[in-house]
């Protein structure tokens, strides 16, 4: 079946850029990675498949780089039989050399997830050859993960929540230049930032909303979720006020041709962008707190958060944030979770006093 681009909505818009830029990473490296990456098509995403490209491409770049026997050939030449040459070590100072490298002249660093990400992606590459009996070693096996230190959540107390959207309203600290920008998004402004807040979605799940996916009758909007399964997810009576403002502001624009069906739309009438949106966020954010460096994902966080003090129920929250995995939830949430604990110490009284 062919989309016609018109009415290909922002999932498949994005899947089909995705794919493009996967062909053309395959185009720098070697012909036999092509049958790892349609070996993994049909259980990854395009997203999942791009990241996987550009990770296994930089492996090769370091070998070429940093070793005398890959550097005689081009990357693209690099037979199967490379694999069984690399060794343990190979990876371990792949590893130590991406903490700090250049590319195109600037400075990249990675952290323990970065590295941890790296790893796991030439994990999946050799397990794809070492299962399929084309290497006969897996060296990437023996690497062990990075160990990863928790990070604290960051996230708004109650009373910046209800800042952050007063400034959101008024715009009393913006700029002259900003406020002018400020009188044509406002309502716009508040009914994304109140849908992040009153919902915990993704900002990219944001921004691939169209306006059928609203559902007022059941208090509802329809997401695509990581992993391209749609589910519904629902808003309680202030982010529905703050849609229904934005919608009637909306239904006068005229969106660019391709865009019609957009929830969000930029001063250009165009679907909004995640970077947008994360610029959007860090605007506002900087005007109602110096501590805290505020994120779309941090206002995901605020929202699961209020969830799990608010129900105690784990599992819910875990649902309602699309983790496939609870214990995900659970490592994010854990600090929460020890300090309802705490509060059973004092709960119980043995005697009276």
């Amino acid at each position: 079946m062919i989309n016609n681009p018109k009415t290909m909505n922002y999932h498949d818009e994005q899947n089909k850029q995705n794919i493009v830029k996967l062909r053309t990473v395959l185009d720098t490296l070697p012909s036999f990675c092509k049958t790892f990456f349609r070996g993994i098509e049909e259980y990854t995403s395009t997203r999942t498949r791009l990241a996987y490209a550009y990770d296994i491409r930089l492996f090769f770049e370091f070998l070429h780089d940093r070793n005398s026997i890959c550097a005689k050939m081009d990357i693209k030449d690099y037979p199967l039989s490379l694999l069984d040459q690399i060794t343990r070590v190979d990876i371990e100072e792949y590893l130590e050399y991406i903490t700090l490298y250049q590319k195109e002249g600037k400075d990249v660093t990675n952290d323990e997830r970065g590295k941890a990400r790296k790893l796991a992606s030439l994990r999946s590459f050799y397990n794809y050859f070492f299962q399929n009996e084309m290497i006969e070693k897996n060296p990437a096996a023996l690497v062990p993960l990075p160990k990863q230190h928790e990070k604290e959540i960051i996230r708004l107390e109650p009373n910046e929540v209800a800042v952050l959207l007063d400034q959101v309203e008024d715009g009393t600290k913006l700029t002259q230049k900003e406020l002018e920008y400020h009188k044509k998004t406002k309502l716009r402004d508040v009914a994304l930032l109140t849908l992040l807040l009153g919902t915990g979605i993704r900002v990219s799940e944001c921004v691939g909303l169209d306006l059928q996916d609203i559902n007022f009758d059941i208090g509802g909007i329809k997401i695509r979720r990581k992993g391209g399964y749609e589910t519904v997810v629902y808003f309680g009576e202030e982010v529905e006020t703050a849609l229904l403002d934005y919608l009637e502001e909306r239904e006068h624009m005229i969106p660019m041709e391709g865009h019609e069906n957009a929830l969000f739309l930029s001063l250009q009438n165009r679907r909004m962008a995640v970077r947008s949106v994360e610029n959007l966020v860090k605007k506002y954010a900087s005007r109602v707190t110096t501590l805290k460096k505020i994120t779309p994902h941090k206002l995901r966080s605020t929202y699961g958060t209020t969830l799990y003090q608010e129900t105690g129920d784990i599992y819910l929250v875990a649902d309602v944030l699309g983790h496939k995995d609870v214990n995900t939830t659970r490592r994010h949430y854990a600090a929460q979770a020890e300090e309802r604990r705490r509060r059973a110490a004092n709960a119980v009284h043995l005697r009276e006093n």
